[in-house]
């Protein structure tokens, strides 16, 4: 049995996204930014995958722009607006928990003088926002916390972040990586009330190399790819119009099943813990370390585990010798320790032992029900063998 237990690391490309793409590619293959006929069918294909997406979170199609992916929208994001911010101030809010996408980049910034705090995450794995406003500072021009932690599934307060902004009368413009949040949990730019909102399509069944950057109005930036005038100058190049098709595809879908899903998944989490509780008495869920904490959202699509006294590396290549894909932390890190893990303080052994878990539409409980068995062997065998 095959069983694929790595979603926040991509997702399978749904069949009608692949068909939306397909067509694109023979059918409406044009250049979006020619004039001819040829060139209006491209361009009314890209501005329905615009507004499709835009709808979902509740934006004015006009200020959401594409980009190749997640990465490029941080990357514009941060080092975009920080180019037009630098001479009122160099003061930089972030935490310790950010993807590598918004921590290389404002690394890169405190390495030609830029001021940076990192935040610490509480017990439960969430940035407190006392500590985001006893950051704040009358130079801190630009802050980055996301909103759903890729390792963890701690939902951060957002919103709340920006009411502290507005409540010392700061100009600091908020960043938020809602990367693993678009058709997973409710969140709208109204809610969010972030500046810049970056999400990506392969986390959500669509084709990976395409990503979109929400703009609030009046946000300036620098544009990263210089070329063209696409994307209203903001991201120069020939737009990727079959990703970005299959993008407003997956997103569409996405939506119109959002309720379904989020409830299929919960029912499957819950599912999965019960069995794991029953099976391996010993195993810990790295949400509940803390019980004192206060109670703190989860996005039910991630579910972080630990074995205390095993190595994650070893399980994980053990479920992989049984058809099982999981994971130590996020993909970019390559099977490397877990600093979100390490950022919450959790001790040596729950870390090595850490493995996440994340599901989609997809999974099933048959698939739960092999992957507690394997995991079980594979603890029980690793054991033995010692």
């Amino acid at each position: 049995m095959k069983v694929y237990f790595d979603n926040a690391a991509t997702t399978k490309v749904r069949d009608e996204v692949i068909e939306i793409m397909q067509r694109v590619m023979r059918d409406d293959f044009g250049n979006p930014s020619s004039m001819h006929a040829f060139g209006r069918i491209a361009k009314k294909e890209l501005e329905t995958a615009r507004k499709n997406i835009a709808k979902a979170i509740g934006a004015k199609p006009e200020i959401l722009y594409f980009t190749s992916g997640g990465t490029e929208s941080n990357n514009l994001a941060i080092l975009g607006t920080v180019e037009k911010l630098a001479r009122k101030g160099k003061h930089i809010i972030t935490s310790a928990i950010e993807h590598s996408a918004v921590l290389d980049p404002i690394k890169k910034l405190e390495s030609q003088g830029w001021n940076v705090t990192y935040l610490s995450p509480d017990s439960t794995g969430r940035i407190p926002v006392s500590a985001f406003s006893k950051a704040l500072r009358n130079d801190s021009v630009f802050a980055s916390i996301m909103l759903v932690n890729n390792e963890t599934g701690i939902i951060n307060p957002i919103n709340e972040f920006s009411r502290e902004i507005k409540h010392k009368n700061l100009e600091t413009v908020l960043h938020t990586d809602a990367i693993q949040a678009l058709c997973k949990i409710p969140f709208t730019v109204k809610s969010l009330e972030a500046d810049l909102i970056s999400i990506s399509s392969h986390k959500l069944h669509g084709p990976k190399g395409i990503g979109a950057l929400y703009i609030k109005d009046g946000t300036k930036l620098a544009p990263l790819i210089l070329g063209g005038s696409q994307e209203k100058g903001n991201r120069g190049g020939t737009e990727a119009l079959p990703a970005a098709a299959g993008f407003g595809e997956a997103v569409r879908l996405g939506m119109a099943e959002f309720n379904d899903t989020v409830s299929s998944v919960i029912n499957l989490r819950n599912y999965i813990i019960n069995l794991l509780k029953e099976e391996i008495p010993e195993i810990i869920f790295i949400s509940d370390i803390n019980k004192a904490s206060p109670q703190a959202d989860y996005s039910p699509f991630i579910l972080p585990i630990s074995l205390p006294g095993h190595k994650g590396e070893v399980l994980m290549n053990f479920l992989d010798g049984e058809g099982i894909c999981v994971s130590r932390s996020a993909a970019c890190k390559k099977g490397a320790r877990s600093r979100t893990l390490e950022a919450m303080q959790l001790g040596n052994k729950i870390i090595d032992g850490a493995l996440r878990i994340s599901f989609s539409r997809y999974s099933t409980k048959e698939e739960a029900e092999y992957f507690v068995k394997a995991l079980k062997k594979a603890a029980e065998t690793i054991q033995k063998a010692r």
